[in-house]
């Protein structure tokens, strides 16, 4: 998956490396990547990511993590 545009949260640490990274790969599909390991990549597609998003923030942890 070379050629891709990464995107990167503005929560991420000054260094750049603790934060997940994530690019359009065509179509639906998405790549995800960990920035202290970029050469492994998880690929998806936007409907599961968003299902993985909102699980995670209506999740007890996620509430937290909202304040």
């Amino acid at each position: 998956m070379s050629g891709l545009y990464w995107l990167k949260s503005s929560f991420s640490d000054a260094g750049g490396n603790n934060c997940i990274e994530v690019a359009a790969a065509g179509g639906e599909d998405v790549a995800i990547r960990e920035s202290e390991s970029p050469e492994r990549i998880l690929a998806t597609n936007r409907a599961a990511l968003r299902a993985l998003v909102l699980g995670l923030r209506n999740s007890p942890a996620g509430a937290m993590a909202q304040g």
